[in-house]
């Protein structure tokens, strides 16, 4: 079957390449495949004969230009050398370094998140041990009932302890872990892509 103008087009690009070049491959000039791909001149059996080797390679004619649009995006179709090791080994270290940073400012949060949550299992406990809470407004008199002003007080106190961390700190636990474990994988994977060790 003779070759179709779309297929040089499609042929140039599955292998990218330029009008240029598929000229210096048949022998003609630049203009020629640009009237080959616009329609505007036949393909003769001597240019037929040059694309066939190329041809062949191309997918299915039907499913030319979803395969086309697939081999470009679509990773085992890429044909890659070993990566060298020196920037690898440079980003693996700048990762490396920075996930231990981020670490250091992770831990007194998850400090805070962990005394936070021994008071949350701690304070209904400790409210149900106390009389009931008068409120903040109905302060007792220290010097006349000292052990109703103590009990107030204590309910008081008990407010003040945080049962979670705060949202503002718990955006920046989650920011800060979220970016030490994405440079986390993503030092594993660039390790992965480095020669075994000798």
């Amino acid at each position: 079957m003779a070759p179709k103008r779309w297929m040089v087009a499609a042929l140039r690009a599955y292998f990218g390449l330029t009008q240029q070049e598929v000229a210096g491959w048949l022998g003609v000039s630049e203009v020629k495949v640009s009237h080959l791909e616009a329609g505007r001149r036949g393909i003769n059996e001597a240019t037929a004969e040059a694309l066939a080797p190329l041809l062949r390679h191309l997918p299915p004619a039907g499913a030319a230009p979803a395969v086309l649009r697939l081999a470009s995006a679509t990773a085992p179709l890429l044909a890659l050398s070993s990566p060298e090791a020196a920037p690898l080994l440079s980003r693996i270290d700048h990762c490396r370094h920075t996930v231990g940073r981020l670490r250091a400012q992770l831990r007194p949060l998850e400090a805070q998140a962990t005394v936070a949550s021994r008071w949350a299992a701690a304070l209904p406990a400790l409210r149900a041990a106390l009389p009931p809470d008068p409120g903040l407004a109905a302060e007792p008199d220290p010097d006349t009932a000292w052990a109703a002003w103590l009990s107030w007080f204590r309910h008081r106190w008990l407010d003040l302890r945080r049962p979670v961390l705060p949202p503002d700190l718990s955006a920046r636990y989650h920011l800060l872990r979220l970016q030490a474990e994405a440079l986390e994988a993503e030092a594993a994977a660039l390790a992965s892509l480095l020669p075994p060790a000798a």
